[in-house]
């Protein structure tokens, strides 16, 4: 899978505001994104994916304390569904069975407080229950799956609760798999 100059140029976009003078807290990079296990078919809508991944990132960072800073470098995901080539067309189609097709993410992280290392990691984030949860991102936003296993993982890796809601992410359509 290529990803699109465009993309690349957005994820860079996004790279720099997020280390921008206004909110130095979050720098979001995504390691080899052509290679990812799932990110859907479009550029139009991989490129969206990146950029609210990104954004849900620098929004959990502001709830970090003063003076700490965090880098994250995706180098992997794993969308929640499948989506349906048989269904592609306008929009792709993203199947949710709750089988084995939950979201996942890998990545490395590195968190700073005035310039010092002060916890650091590889993370591998998995929800294999997504579909059993009480979700509190609107069903509307294509990434409410993956934002909530991230902020689970931000919660227990750094102890600190999510304030507010990133951007919903509209372009994905999805779509429950019925039962049986």
């Amino acid at each position: 899978m290529r990803i699109s100059k465009a993309i690349k140029i957005c994820v860079a976009a996004l790279a720099l505001a997020a280390g921008s003078s206004a909110w130095a807290g979050v720098q979001v990079t995504f390691d080899k994104p052509d290679d990812y296990s799932d990110v859907p078919f479009s550029s139009r809508d991989r490129e969206q994916v990146l950029a609210g991944l990104a954004d849900h990132f620098t929004l959990l960072g502001k709830s970090l304390p003063h003076g700490q800073e965090l880098r994250i470098e995706i180098t992997d995901i794993d969308l929640a569904g499948r989506e349906d080539p048989a269904r592609r067309g306008a929009f792709d189609v993203r199947v949710m069975t709750g089988r084995a097709d939950w979201p996942r993410m890998r990545l490395r992280y590195t968190l700073e407080q005035h310039g010092k290392v002060i916890a650091s990691g590889n993370a591998y984030l998995s929800d294999m229950s997504y579909l059993q949860h009480i979700n509190r991102y609107s069903n509307s936003d294509a990434l409410r799956y993956e934002k909530r296993m991230i902020d689970e993982w931000f919660r227990n890796t750094f102890g600190v609760k999510p304030q507010g809601r990133s951007k919903p992410v509209m372009t994905l359509q999805q779509r429950k798999a019925p039962p049986g």
